[in-house]
């Protein structure tokens, strides 16, 4: 947001990064999943009571109060590489076509641009690119005509379906900082609501006493999106987010292998999503 502030001001942006995920650990390994969480400081949480996930002995129950249950269990990288080798690899880093995962493995694309195709199409992926600009890319603007956005997302297939896909907008208007987020694609073919811009309210939940994932979702959301709220000239950036169903938080399958109560004061569930690299839009040089 504040780049665009720049922007707006003084007619550049140094804050045009990309976006990655990773994990600070002191264990010589990521910390797993949260299905799977072994924590990250060794012999300081390496057992469920040290990182107050699970009541220590005594009566009555009492929860070991520390910083390293305020965690998640980690977040990943990732490139749009052509192929995967480390020249490929580092040169998609550099044009920022990247994007983080809160730690399940949801693959994103995100493509801004005049005349993009329907995704799903023969050959979407080459016409996106060809026509638009992909995450990580700055679109000239062209006069008064409104870009449009392609945003896809698929499931993990080891974790929940997919609950919604977003394109969150950031923009300066009247020199003031806004942001704005738009739900554009809903599972089963769902509607979003025209004056909300939103999904309809998701029925899925987890079974907490088995961590079992209820109710629908989707494997992959994908839409051809124009922002509703355009302005020509206006300084903005956009970014995509698809968002899973809710799936049990590591602090929950702590207790569940234990046969101990959750800890209250945790959170029981997750919701597990991705982020792209922005899209920044700028006015063309007249």
């Amino acid at each position: 947001m504040r780049g665009l502030e720049f922007q707006e001001g003084k007619g550049f942006n140094p804050f045009k990064f990309g976006v990655i995920g990773s994990s600070d650990t002191h264990n010589g390994s990521y910390a797993g999943d949260d299905d799977n969480f072994w924590s990250k400081t060794g012999i300081l949480d390496d057992e469920p009571k040290e990182r107050g996930s699970v009541p220590l002995d005594g009566d009555p129950p009492r929860y070991l109060d520390t910083y390293r249950s305020t965690w998640s269990a980690g977040s990943l990288a990732a490139a749009w590489a052509e192929e995967n080798t480390r020249e490929s690899i580092y040169a998609a880093f550099r044009r920022k076509e990247t994007f983080s995962t809160s730690g399940s493995r949801i693959a994103v694309r995100f493509f801004a641009g005049y005349g993009l195709p329907e995704p799903g199409a023969a050959d979407w992926i080459g016409d996106a690119y060809a026509a638009g600009v992909p995450m990580g890319g700055d679109l000239l603007t062209r006069g008064t005509e409104a870009p449009s956005f392609l945003a896809w997302a698929r499931q993990d297939p080891e974790s929940a379906p997919l609950a919604r896909l977003q394109v969150i907008k950031a923009s300066v208007r009247d020199g003031k900082a806004q942001e704005r987020v738009f739900d554009i694609a809903c599972p089963g073919g769902a509607a979003v609501d025209p004056e909300s811009h939103r999904c309809p309210e998701s029925t899925a939940s987890v079974d907490l006493t088995s961590c079992t994932l209820l109710g629908d979702g989707a494997a992959v959301l994908q839409a051809r999106w124009s922002d509703p709220d355009y302005q020509p000239g206006e300084t903005a950036m956009y970014y995509v987010r698809a968002l899973e169903n809710p799936s049990c938080r590591w602090s929950t399958w702590d207790a569940l292998r234990t046969g101990a109560t959750p800890n209250p004061a945790l959170p029981l569930t997750i919701q597990e999503r991705a982020w792209s690299s922005p899209i920044w839009l700028s006015a063309a040089a007249p």
